[in-house]
């Protein structure tokens, strides 16, 4: 999630500070707010929204009695996780259902916001809860918009209404809206036009379509990389159209992220959905709650939890777990692993998950996770014969020589496969006798078993890709 990246490492070391401390003074306090409000400014978070942020976390980290506290600084830090969600929305907004169908979705925005791609993103998460959304070009306007739409629509198999560009767009709209009626779709999704800026002509427009299909969701289509401009848009818009959402997008582009902080707030609109990359699937319900924890540098496992429920494989995972536990895991399973990972979406991204893997990757060099190279690991062991697969005893030098050869690598690259994977295969082996059938053996199993988990990582810790 690199648009917070450098707000998380900020913040992390303001709470790192805190953290070690028994007592903290009312002085300690302001000191790290400072701190924070920095760094939220930095992050291009609008300056009224932070002024208030850092004034409610003061006046309850003041307030309460903090030095009595195990550890005020975990005090603190959920302080400020708190009112991060809340800021953001506090729980998650779903999108609104008509009760008639069709549910009627209008999506607005500047041009070059996202708001073609959206659509079809959109649609294609309605399609994962069996709905059935049809998709309409009223963007006559920015050439190719249509046919864009169209392009979209094929790919997830989701119909598209358009009337070509010589129709006005409010008569698409009336079209549009009767043929999902006559057609039964339930979901009826609205591609307007953008502007490069907000003009009168552009707001007449989204104002009669608004009038003609009534709809129950206005969403707001926003590009986090603009930052403070982001927020002027989407109060200019609300203004005029009273908006329902915001759908952010290019989260995952390298930013300062402030947008997502800032829009609730300034347009008292919940963020509905975030894109996370580019993918026709990147589109997600936005969820206050695990956006604070991942800027807090404490990972968000509800959200991979649920990218490995929807898209990986349970029996295949049970009998991986089962492979790991008795030292059995050969690279056909490692092949499929990565595979299985795959599936979720970048690493980069899945790194960001786990919690305080943000801090582990700015410590270590060895974790950027460079796609290219998975690439190079997967010729590597399909150059393997099924016996060596299953038995990777059995590379010598000459082997090791032909898989070299056979997938474009050098022998010191394959030598260093083969060793991570002893180590990784040593390491699952250890880890599972820690934890035992029945998971940590005792307190002590625990014990010894982080401090055996020190040891396995290691300073020289580095994935087998």
């Amino acid at each position: 999630m690199a648009a917070f990246e450098s707000l998380t490492s900020r913040l992390q070391s303001v709470f790192s500070k805190l953290k070690g401390k028994g007592k903290v003074t009312e002085n300690d306090v302001t000191e790290a707010m400072r701190e924070v409000r920095l760094a939220l400014l930095e992050a291009d978070v609008n300056f009224k929204v932070v002024k208030d942020f850092i004034a409610k976390v003061k006046e309850q980290a003041i307030g309460l009695e903090v030095s009595k506290s195990f550890t005020p600084g975990m005090v603190i830090i959920d302080i400020v996780n708190k009112e991060l969600t809340e800021l953001m929305g506090g729980t998650q907004a779903k999108l609104a259902k008509a009760n008639k169908p069709p549910t009627v979705i209008m999506m607005v925005g500047l041009q070059g916001a996202g708001k073609t791609t959206s659509s079809g993103k959109l649609a294609r998460l309605l399609q994962k809860s069996n709905h059935k959304p049809l998709l309409v070009a009223c963007d006559i306007y920015r050439p190719a918009a249509i046919k864009q739409l169209q392009v979209l629509g094929e790919q997830i198999k989701a119909p598209v209404f358009a009337m070509g560009d010589q129709v006005s767009p409010v008569e698409i709209a009336r079209n549009g809206l009767q043929f999902a009626k006559d057609n039964g779709h339930d979901y009826i999704i609205f591609d307007t036009a953008g502007r490069l800026h907000i003009d009168e002509a552009l707001m007449d427009e989204l104002k009669q379509i608004h009038a003609i299909v009534n709809p129950d969701e206005v969403l707001l289509v926003v590009d986090a990389m603009t930052g403070q401009d982001a927020v002027n848009v989407a109060q200019s818009f609300h203004e005029q159209l009273e908006l329902t959402g915001v759908v952010l997008t290019k989260l995952d582009g390298d930013t300062r992220g402030g947008a997502a902080l800032s829009v609730k707030a300034v347009t008292g609109k919940p963020i509905k959905f975030a894109a996370m990359g580019e993918k026709i699937d990147s589109l997600e319900p936005f969820h206050p709650e695990r956006m604070a924890s991942r800027i807090l540098g404490m990972g968000d496992m509800l959200s991979l939890i649920e990218k490995a429920q929807a898209g990986i494989d349970a029996e295949k995972a049970a009998e991986m777990e089962r492979k790991m536990r008795n030292a059995e895991f050969t690279f056909d399973d490692f092949l499929e692993q990565m595979e299985q990972v795959r599936k979720l979406g970048p690493l980069d991204q899945i790194m960001d998950m786990l919690p305080g893997m943000g801090k582990l990757k700015g410590n270590m060099k060895d974790m950027k996770v460079d796609e290219r190279q998975l690439a190079r690991v997967e010729a590597i062991v399909k150059s393997m014969t099924k016996e060596e697969k299953q038995n990777p005893d059995l590379l010598n030098h000459s082997r090791r020589k032909r898989v070299a050869a056979g997938s474009g690598v050098t022998v010191v690259e394959v030598n260093r496969l083969i060793k991570q994977f002893d180590d990784m295969r040593k390491m699952m082996k250890q880890f599972s006798s820690m934890m035992g059938p029945n998971g940590p053996k005792g307190m002590k199993g625990l014990k010894g078993g982080k401090k055996g988990l020190k040891g396995l990582m290691g300073k020289n810790m580095k994935f087998p890709f």
